[in-house]
């Protein structure tokens, strides 16, 4: 004799029922209220302190959607009846996978507002695709995972699931190791800013003006002219020198004076300098000194910091500087050195030979 349905089916008041539709709709009731009250202060947060986590939140809780917050009012109602296990454990699964859905609604949010909020203060037209693609790839983890979840919460075996996509994207990866090295090196370039659109950078034995950063390479305008193309994982392997970032320029440069120069004069050549070098505005002196005996000349050291990074003002400031003690060096008669070379003449009585200092223009031919 089949079982009647009256005894498969636990039995429930009346009482029950009532108090089980009363907490699913006073539940999902007062969420919404929550919701509403949440996003009305966190906005007018956002406007009168103008924080950006208040806006992201915002904008979040605006993706609370009435369906999710039912399924968890009906939950929590069901706990008011006496119901089979097995209806039991769908109302819970259904309220799990209901919640996953908002987590991940909210994160997907979260990650738009953080995309349209980046793309109006760093959103130039060369970093734009290396942005989009990496919140893409975070949307994609974001609802790989969810779905993930929801087939676990449904009792699938996920184990052997991800083994599987692990190996496969083992595969893929030792497949296009360079094209994924250049793009994960498009993304650090995008996030650490190691350079920018417009800075002067030098890479190796190459120079120039950075002109695009793309997903898998960056071009440089080499002073010449001519486009220099590097891929980014090259790049980011290479020092980098970023002249844009300097604050100034360190200067140095010898002046190289004649031997037979009076000590006196000698003496006055580090004061000359500096009072000629700390008279401009733009740069700061630092030393100027007698450094070495050299093959042909007496040299000097000069050092001095130009205050802005521009290279032609440094220039301009340099070619000012030179010029200037060119002319105190003409009022005290020091001059320059010049190359000499030293001819060894030998002599019949004396096998060493003796020496004779000439300079380049006064050689004589000595013969035999």
């Amino acid at each position: 004799m089949e079982p009647c349905v009256e005894s498969l089916l636990p039995y429930n008041h009346f009482e029950n029922w009532i108090m089980a539709l009363g907490v699913t709709v006073g539940s999902t009731a007062l969420m919404y209220f929550v919701r509403c009250f949440a996003i009305r202060k966190t906005h007018q947060l956002a406007q009168r302190a103008s924080t950006r986590l208040a806006e992201f939140v915002s904008k979040m809780l605006h993706t609370t959607y009435i369906t999710f917050l039912l399924c968890i009012g009906v939950y929590l109602g069901s706990l008011f009846l006496v119901l089979p296990a097995n209806y039991k454990i769908i109302i819970s699964r259904i309220a799990v996978a209901a919640l996953i859905l908002q987590l991940a609604v909210w994160a997907d949010a979260g990650l738009r507002a953080w995309r349209a909020q980046f793309m109006d203060t760093h959103g130039d037209g060369a970093r734009k695709a290396s942005s989009l693609i990496m919140f893409f790839m975070l949307r994609l983890l974001t609802w790989t995972v969810a779905f993930l979840m929801l087939l676990d919460n449904f009792g699938f075996n996920i184990t052997t699931l991800v083994a599987s996509l692990g190996i496969g994207g083992i595969a893929v990866a030792l497949a296009t190791q360079n094209i994924l090295g250049d793009l994960f090196a498009s993304l650090s370039i995008m996030i650490d800013k190691p350079f920018e659109i417009g800075d002067f950078i030098i890479v190796g034995d190459a120079l120039g003006a950075v002109e695009y950063i793309g997903l898998k390479t960056t071009r440089l305008r080499g002073l010449g002219g001519e486009q220099i193309v590097f891929s980014n994982g090259d790049l980011l392997k290479s020092r980098i020198h970023n002249h844009k970032r300097m604050q100034s320029r360190r200067v140095a440069f010898n002046l190289r004076v004649a031997y037979g120069t009076p000590d006196a004069q000698m003496a006055r050549i580090p004061q000359m300098v500096r009072d000629i070098v700390a008279a401009r505005d733009d740069v700061d002196f630092d030393r100027a000194h007698f450094f070495r005996y050299g093959e042909w000349s007496l040299d000097f050291e000069v050092v001095y910091h130009f205050k802005s990074p521009d290279y032609n003002p440094h220039m301009d400031a340099q070619q000012a500087i030179l010029l200037e003690i060119y002319r105190c060096f003409e009022r005290e008669r020091i001059q320059f050195a010049h190359p000499l070379s030293v001819i060894r003449v030998a002599e019949p009585s004396d096998p060493a030979g003796g020496w004779l200092p000439q300079s380049l223009a006064q050689r004589e031919e000595v013969r035999h």
